[in-house]
């Protein structure tokens, strides 16, 4: 799986830098605001990537872009709405790895099939994923980490949710290890830091860009990232691969979906534009800083992407397991 994963999102980067960013015509469309659907709480990476994103697209399209932040259950709520909207285009969601591949594998009730209910627009891009810990788990190191884990039995991980790519990676890694770490899920990454930063939650799995401020300022100790490479934000940081844990690695990927069924008229006109706004270089720039890979692709990489991911899941869930607390 992550051999895979490794080599579709850097082929996706690639083509997103030869593809031209020729805007294509959809007859009157959009004559209206569009509404973004971001399935998590606002203030977090997914926002910080919609809100920048979706400034250039309005722009582009010459009609606003409206982020509109519906969180709950890892993605589900947020993304069963895109789901069952109008497929005319002006209803569209902030998909990823875990409501549009890896859900399916972690709740037992799925309000909408991810890989039948959507098309697929555009990728938005790649983060990473870092384990850390706070202030009141004297380690400077993963086997450390792991020492200190089965000194202290059910020593307590935080994710910014169930079902995210975070909560996978404590799961890989906690198997893998035999650490006995209990999952905490919270909503969101706010909260978990909080607690991380107050000594009340020992270990954390967190989305980079929500960290990277607090990494940067020395309250908290990164020790590795789950990605197949470093972070660029964090070189020095080694990857749990480099540390002898390569069947931890998690790639979280992001990508824009519409409703089924929507026009490839429709859907090239977004696609274009997300294309177009996630390779400008002050795009770019912003989002590098804040520890997220931008890149944009055609509706068809996404497609191809969501279908391998939800059957090398599928695969994994047979082997570890990754059901809601």
């Amino acid at each position: 799986m992550h051999r895979y994963t490794h080599n579709a999102l850097r082929g996706l980067a690639a083509l997103a830098l030869i593809q031209g960013a020729v805007p294509a015509h959809a007859a009157g469309y959009p004559a209206k605001p569009i509404t973004f659907i971001v399935p998590y709480t606002a203030g977090g990476t997914t926002d910080l990537v919609a809100r920048t994103a979706g400034q250039k697209v309005a722009e582009k399209l010459g009609q606003p872009v409206i982020v509109e932040n519906r969180p709950g259950a890892g993605g589900n709520i947020g993304m069963d709405a895109v789901a069952k909207a109008a497929p005319d285009g002006y209803v569209i969601g902030f998909g990823a790895i875990s409501t549009n591949a890896l859900n399916p594998f972690v709740y037992p009730k799925m309000p909408f099939d991810p890989t039948k209910d959507f098309t697929g627009i555009s990728m938005l891009g790649a983060s990473s994923v870092v384990l850390e810990v706070g202030p009141s788990v004297k380690v400077d190191s993963v086997k450390d980490l792991v020492a200190y884990a089965k000194a202290n039995p059910n020593t307590s991980y935080g994710t910014p949710g169930t079902g995210t790519s975070m909560h996978l990676a404590g799961v890989m890694f906690d198997q893998l290890t035999g650490a006995g770490m209990q999952h905490v899920p919270y909503k969101g990454s706010a909260q978990a830091l909080n607690d991380l930063l107050g000594g009340h939650l020992p270990v954390m799995f967190d989305n980079l860009p929500a960290s990277l401020p607090h990494i940067n300022a020395g309250k908290v100790r990164a020790l590795a990232v789950t990605g197949s490479k470093r972070a660029p934000a964090l070189p020095d940081v080694p990857t749990l691969a480099e540390l002898g844990y390569s069947g931890a690695v998690v790639d979280p990927w992001f990508a824009v979906y519409g409703p089924a069924g929507m026009s490839p008229d429709v859907t090239r006109v977004l696609s274009d534009a997300f294309q177009a706004a996630l390779a400008m270089p002050d795009v770019k720039d912003k989002l590098e800083k804040a520890g997220f890979m931008p890149y944009g692709s055609s509706p068809q990489e996404v497609e191809r992407l969501t279908q391998s991911q939800h059957e090398a899941f599928k695969a994994l869930s047979q082997k570890v397991k990754l059901s809601a607390d």
